[in-house]
């Protein structure tokens, strides 16, 4: 029951960094002067690719199908939240973020951070963004308690 519990710790790990986004990153950088903030979120776009944050995300991929197919198969026991915390990762965290955060990240990647467009667009950016990661947060954090619940031996 190891493999669950690292599973869990590592996605509560990847909310704890959501979270941070959500909290006071976002509302820092909105609040930072003329063009700083886009600039800074330009530049953590850019970085994040080379963290050990992406190998947790990126890696609770094959790990979420794993557990979960383990279960299916009767090969661990805790199927359904094995399942819900697989369903949750994929969908809340990973679609989400190849559909709604990577994009608009790569959109503003493309602006110079000078130019009157990307004013506009940041604040957009910032509020649809954050409501996004809200919804990976929540979803990585479920899904990281559900992985734990799944390692726990059962109660008698």
């Amino acid at each position: 029951m190891l493999i669950p519990l690292a599973t869990g710790i590592a996605s509560l790990l990847v909310s704890g960094v959501f979270l941070s986004f959500s909290d006071f990153i976002m509302r820092g950088f909105l609040e930072a002067p003329d063009s700083a903030g886009s600039a800074a979120m330009q530049g953590l776009n850019r970085t994040v690719y080379r963290s050990l944050f992406m190998v947790l995300l990126i890696g609770l991929v094959p790990l979420s199908a794993l557990l979960a197919l383990a279960g299916i198969m009767g090969l661990l026991p805790g199927t359904p939240l094995l399942v819900l915390a697989a369903v949750l990762y994929l969908g809340g965290v990973m679609a989400l973020t190849g559909r709604g955060n990577v994009p608009m990240n790569q959109h503003l990647d493309g602006l110079s951070p000078e130019a009157p467009e990307t004013r506009i667009y940041w604040q957009r950016y910032a509020r649809v963004w954050t409501r996004l990661n809200h919804i990976r947060t929540a979803s990585s954090f479920a899904a990281g308690l559900l992985w734990i619940a799944a390692a726990l031996p059962p109660a008698h």
